[in-house]
């Protein structure tokens, strides 16, 4: 049971969080602005917790979906299911009873939460067959791992309105960024498998699109948000800024270590945003 347990942890990432913080810190930043201020607990805990569920349940999709690829790739073929620890319908069994507790999170909330759930869902389990069939699947990607956003809105307002959407537009070149990154340390991989990846299509335009893809989800919070009218705020996303930068000097080389190192190091980029948001609201 221990064996199995340990298992089941390293299929869902438990001691890689951060993935999980890259979905966290846009939505509770979207809380925040959805509410005004702090959102309070109850609505804290449903979308922290919500979002841990969701990025282990995709894990588990992700994994089965991606089983007879991974083994081809250096860094994945020792994942449970690809190395065939864990059975097929045992991961995707884990992966339903996550999302269904999720699912049961967001019934305690308000009704258009629930239905944009069923929208989330579907772009989740999208994506990891995305891979297949589009050149950029991080753009799939990035609408799932921003779709936290306008449920957030949905949550607290009741309603979706048009500067939710166009936050979700500015996370979504934020994954585009980062996940450019992570797919940059597989390259290789990914060419002899036939996979479909950004860091593919880019070529040698890659550094260059990632540096466009940091300063347009910036460029796109900072206006939509007014950052030039909260100071605090500003400093958040300059900080941001700053990180995305020293990122390039990780990059530039596309060196596989300097590239998964800028890549996991994104969730400071993220929580930078997200504490100038929050100090933002505390100071007016």
């Amino acid at each position: 049971m221990r064996q199995k347990i340990a298992l089941y942890l390293d299929l869902i990432r438990w001691s890689r969080p951060a993935g999980w913080l890259l979905l966290l810190w846009p939505t509770l930043s979207a809380l925040w602005v959805a509410a005004g201020g702090f959102p309070g607990w109850h609505l804290l805990a449903v979308f922290s917790l919500g979002t841990f569920l969701m990025r282990s349940a995709g894990c588990c999709l992700n994994d089965v979906a991606d089983r007879n690829f991974d083994r081809h790739v250096q860094r994945t073929a020792q994942r449970p299911v690809t190395s065939g620890r864990i059975g097929v319908k045992e991961a995707l069994s884990l992966g339903a009873a996550l999302a269904l507790l999720a699912f049961v999170l967001v019934l305690s909330t308000r009704a258009e939460a629930v239905l944009w759930s069923f929208a989330a869902l579907a772009v989740a389990m999208a994506y990891p067959f995305a891979k297949r069939f589009f050149a950029m699947p991080q753009a799939v990607l990035g609408v799932a791992f921003s779709f936290g956003i306008p449920m957030a809105f949905a949550a607290v307002q009741g309603q979706v309105p048009r500067a939710a959407w166009l936050l979700l537009l500015g996370n979504l070149f934020w994954v585009l960024a980062y996940d450019t990154e992570y797919a940059m340390v597989d390259r290789e991989d990914d060419l002899k498998i036939g996979m479909k990846t950004s860091a593919i299509t880019l070529g040698r335009w890659d550094v260059l699109a990632i540096m466009g893809f940091y300063a347009a989800y910036l460029g796109l919070w900072f206006a939509i948000l007014s950052a030039q009218e909260h100071p605090l705020l500003a400093l958040g996303l300059g900080v941001a800024g700053l990180q995305s930068a020293w990122h390039f000097t990780l990059i530039r080389d596309r060196s596989r270590d300097g590239c998964f190192k800028a890549f996991r190091l994104n969730h400071w980029l993220g929580f930078s945003v997200f504490a100038g948001v929050v100090l933002s609201y505390l100071a007016s």
